[in-house]
């Protein structure tokens, strides 16, 4: 019995002994992080990504997060397959490390050191920036710039073990005294479920969460511990020493923590832009003054004023939309209750808590303006933003200039900057003089107002395989681009297009024909559709000199109306054109004499038989598919038609739409109808028809 009651001593011993080294050793890991700091660093190290020739048809994208989505990265398949369907190729393209493929696979968020401001830039052909846009746009630049009464106040309401030196291999996504509070507060809140309950959440959680998690929300205890694996490990990408990954967390938190957003500037991420977009304070100006001793009782309510707006910003965070629009008073209250922990805490002293204390909160009215844009010196690089709106699908300029792209034009810009300084000086007379644009039949420095006259440029060089656009500019102050956006009256520099197509066009004829017996070129004149082969058929039949100047010469003397009576069906409608001098309008002239004297309609007729030729080339005579309804090319235009009117909506839904839940698309349905109750019922049976 003894002997019995002895080993049952010593085994009892053992398991004390056992659990409680356990325990020490836990204790010990929770304070020093020493053995997650060694298999996680071991573990990051071999999530890489290299950049590899071709595109790569295994490559991951992210599917869900604010962050990915304001950034384009959810959207890149897309942007990838519209623009290698329109001759574009991907010449190099990311590939994943086995561990990192593996680790997102298995659910976890890329783990890489992310951008915290990103946008658009557009580059010319040298790589000088044409734009740039970053957002958010008001941040901190590097550690040091933050003001220590930030710090100290954010890691105290937050995350205050972050920045403590005694361990520098402290993991920063688990603070366990926080997260034991919390766990220990799971049953209250099943028994109680409107128990509020003190966070488990560091600094690092919640920026995985808000960039990473569906929504920028937490739904269940699986995405708190993806957020927590995943914040883990990217604290030991660069090894096992967080010191400086926790520096990196802190303005990380304080650059793009979401503020929610306001009409009118869009949505507020950062404590910067929150600062600017709410209370129309300039981040510099706060950094300055809450970095420094107050002189006077002047720049102590300066302080005052700009750490409770800094304060009232960090606590909106919880509840954003409902603190900073909804409940303000609540956003009031709970500074100044906070003002008085800080200050019994000794993170703030009692003058600067009092003055706070006697402060309102004043939120500004109207949101902050946008800079002003000078839209002449912006002509080139918003034409390139609106044909990337079209190429990738993308459906305003706003999401545009918040996407992580940078795109290459053929633009030089030290060219296209000369041209917009000189378009700029043409309003001024005496430079108008200058350049020798003034004179008879030109520009009439003594009656005329210079300024009101727009012009517009376009350069191209020739290249080895292509035209390659260099210079794209107007002096137009308005954002409409004369170059993209305009449709303009025949002038003469139209005229030299026309004429040249025109004699293009009769030097392929000649090309054609020239070699015919007469015989021959009878039938072809019969046989003709359109007005310029007719009459190539015939001046080669009767003509001693096929040659080609002398079919070129004999073009240039056929004769056109100059009548401006007839309307003419052109891209935008039925359109009238008159001529620069009445007395034109009874000729009938040449088109040498039509060039000579820049009469516009004779030109707008040479047109009509230029467009004649092209559509006689085409294949299917269009007088007979228009006025057969038997044709059979009828059935295949029409099949075309409907495809392409077809896809443009369904793209055009699918885009507005693909994003929202269900009940969310029937309220947009709802909101873009008459509110008429038999149009809602019949959009609520057609989205719901097993509805009760």
């Amino acid at each position: 019995m003894t002997r019995l009651w002895v080993r049952r001593a010593i085994w009892g011993v053992t398991l004390a002994a056992t659990l409680g080294g356990g325990a020490l050793l836990a204790q010990e890991e929770m304070r020093t992080s020493r053995l997650q700091a060694r298999l996680l660093a071991g573990y990051a190290k071999d999530m890489t990504y290299t950049l590899r020739e071709g595109p790569n048809p295994a490559a991951r994208h992210p599917t869900q997060g604010p962050y990915n989505e304001r950034m384009g990265y959810v959207g890149l398949p897309g942007y990838l397959r519209s623009l290698t369907s329109d001759m574009y190729a991907v010449e190099m393209q990311a590939h994943l490390s086995p561990t990192l493929d593996q680790f997102m696979a298995a659910g976890g968020f890329p783990i890489y050191h992310e951008k915290t401001r990103a946008g658009l830039t557009l580059l010319d052909r040298n790589g000088t920036a044409l734009f740039s846009a970053r957002y958010p746009e008001r941040v901190f630049a590097k550690f040091e710039d933050v003001p220590p009464l930030v710090a100290a106040t954010l890691l105290f309401i937050e995350n205050r073990e972050l920045l403590n030196t005694d361990e520098p291999r402290r993991n920063p996504a688990v603070e366990w005294d926080r997260f034991a509070g919390a766990v220990a507060m799971l049953p209250v809140q099943w028994v109680k479920p409107g128990q509020r309950s003190p966070g488990g959440s560091t600094l690092a959680t919640q920026i995985e969460k808000y960039r990473h998690s569906p929504d920028g929300q937490t739904n269940g205890a699986t995405e708190k511990l993806r957020q927590m694996i995943s914040a883990s490990t990217r604290a030991y990408l660069d090894g096992e020493d967080t010191g400086a990954h926790r520096r990196r967390i802190l303005i990380d938190y304080l650059n793009s923590t979401p503020l929610t957003g306001r009409p009118g500037f869009g949505e507020v991420n950062g404590l910067g832009d929150g600062l600017w977009a709410w209370f129309g304070t300039d981040l510099a100006m706060a950094e300055k003054v809450l970095s420094e001793e107050p002189a006077d009782a002047r720049a102590l309510q300066l302080k005052a004023l700009a750490y409770k707006q800094v304060l009232s910003l960090l606590l909106a965070q919880r509840r954003p939309s409902y603190y900073l629009i909804q409940d303000r008073a609540a956003l009031e209250r709970l500074a100044d209750s906070h003002l008085r922990v800080l200050h019994n805490a000794g993170v703030i002293d009692t003058a600067l808590r009092d003055a706070a204390l006697s402060l309102t909160l004043k939120f500004r009215e109207d949101p902050p303006q946008a800079q002003t844009a000078n839209f002449v010196e912006q002509k080139a690089p918003n034409a390139i933003r609106a044909r990337l709106l079209s190429m990738l699908g993308v459906p305003s300029l706003y999401q545009l200039d918040r996407i992580d792209l940078t795109a290459e034009s053929t633009l030089d810009a030290p060219a296209q900057q000369r041209v917009v300084e000189v378009l700029a000086k043409l309003g001024d007379p005496a430079f108008a003089a200058q350049m020798g644009l003034t004179g008879e039949r030109l520009l009439d420095t003594k009656g005329s107002d210079l300024s009101k006259i727009i012009y517009s440029v376009t350069l191209y060089e020739r290249g080895p395989d292509a035209n390659y656009l260099r210079v794209q500019a107007d002096n137009l102050d308005q954002p409409l681009d004369i170059n993209e956006g305009a449709k303009l009256d025949l002038g003469s520099t139209a005229k030299l297009r026309t004429l040249a197509t025109y004699l293009e066009i009769v030097a392929e004829l000649h090309t054609r024909y020239a070699h015919l017996p007469k015989d021959f070129l009878a039938d072809v004149e019969e046989e003709a559709s359109d007005n310029l082969t007719r009459w190539a058929a015939s001046w080669l039949a009767t003509s001693a000199n096929r040659g080609l100047g002398a079919m070129l010469d004999a073009a240039m003397e056929r004769r056109y109306s100059a009548n401006p009576g007839e309307a003419f069906f052109t891209g935008g409608g039925l359109h009238s054109f008159v001529n620069f001098n009445a007395r034109d309008n009874g000729s009938i002239l040449t088109v040498t004499e039509s060039l000579r004297n820049s009469v516009n309609l004779p030109f707008i007729r040479m047109m009509r038989d230029v467009v004649q030729f092209y559509l006689s080339e085409g294949g299917d005579d269009s007088t007979d598919i228009l006025h057969n309804p038997d044709h059979p090319a009828r059935q295949a235009y029409l099949a075309r038609f409907a495809d392409k009117e077809g896809s443009d909506f369904l793209n055009r839904f699918y885009n507005s739409y693909r994003k929202h839940t269900p009940d969310a698309m029937l309220n947009m349905l709802a909101a873009r109808s008459r509110p008429m109750p038999h149009r809602l019922s019949v959009i609520f049976r057609t989205v719901r028809p097993q509805a009760g």
